[in-house]
């Protein structure tokens, strides 16, 4: 969802006439959990500039089902990408992470410098844990190498191209699927996991492929005054949050549901309350555009017409 959203923007700045060279490779073409293909892809190629978006992510259903799959695969795409792109002499890298990093019991909203102060929330730790791997190696290769390498650090994402499964995707995209089924279906009541309390804080795919170009770009100078050497990752999201409940009422009303709407308190919540401090980003000049209503109703387009792509 965020490398095609990164590489439409991409394309479409070469189109109008930047000198842009895409190298890119799809899952099926490419394991980035395999060492030596990861190594001949970039002694072939020699990209000048990486961005890594690749990664294995899933709802909390999926991060409790598979904990082994989802530390494992995160930590070979970052420890391969990240080694083999400095061996084939990349100065300049951007790899994406996730909120998850930051302690269950930290101040809200969460700044930069809460990493690794407390005991992650345990539904996604395996996760997490290899999410703040990334950002250590790329940490690391900078002090040791001298490379150029950056970390940013997205709220829960959304928009076209998301994942859709029912039971392995994100809560937004998950809310959307059921309610759209219950709306097509007629039925009469919608029941979603946890207490409904929670709150979340969500930021389109396009915010954040615009918010990651804008941190590559960024002058050394810049980005070096607004972070630090062994805290160098820099948040992105809106800066607001709303409930589950809420949120569900929102997707219930772009879908046109009509029925109840219930919890299942037996389900986990997870962390009570997930909001990103942005004032990292927005002191470097860059806030998120699009609305969570607008967001929905684009996303809810995108599902809409596209059957064949959203499982």
């Amino acid at each position: 969802m965020v490398g095609g959203a990164i590489l439409r923007r991409l394309q479409a700045r070469k189109d109008a006439g930047e000198a842009i060279e895409l190298i890119t490779r799809t899952s099926s073409e490419l394991d980035l959990t395999d060492q030596v293909a990861v190594r001949d892809f970039f002694q072939t190629e020699k990209p000048d500039v990486v961005i890594l978006a690749a990664a294995k992510v899933g709802g909390i259903f999926a991060n409790n089902t598979y904990p082994a799959e989802f530390i494992y695969e995160n930590l070979m795409i970052e420890c391969n990408v990240i080694h083999q792109a400095y061996a084939a002499g990349v100065k300049t890298l951007l790899q994406l992470g996730s909120s998850c990093i930051y302690p269950k019991a930290v101040p809200q909203p969460m700044k930069e410098d809460a990493l690794l102060t407390g005991t992650l929330e345990p539904t996604n730790e395996p996760y997490a844990v290899a999410k703040i791997a990334g950002i250590k190696l790329c940490e690391s290769y900078n002090r040791q190498y001298g490379v150029d390498y950056r970390s940013v650090m997205p709220t829960n994402l959304y928009g076209p191209g998301d994942n859709f499964h029912p039971e392995n995707s994100h809560v937004l995209p998950a809310l959307i699927r059921r309610f759209h089924e219950a709306a097509q279906n007629g039925t009469e009541e919608v029941v979603i996991w946890g207490s409904g309390k929670p709150m979340r804080e969500f930021l389109h795919v396009d915010d954040m492929a615009e918010a990651s170009l804008f941190v590559l770009e960024l002058d050394k100078d810049t980005y070096e005054a607004n972070t630090e050497p062994m805290l160098s990752h820099i948040n992105v999201g809106t800066g607001t949050d709303v409930s589950i409940l809420e949120l569900a009422h929102m997707v219930a009303e772009v879908t046109g549901f009509k029925g109840k709407i219930s919890n299942d308190p037996s389900k986990p919540d997870g962390t009570m309350k997930k909001l990103m401090d942005v004032s990292r980003l927005a002191d470097m000049g860059w806030k998120a555009k699009v609305g969570l209503r607008e967001g929905l109703e684009e996303t809810y387009e995108w599902f809409k017409a596209s059957e064949d792509l959203r499982m």
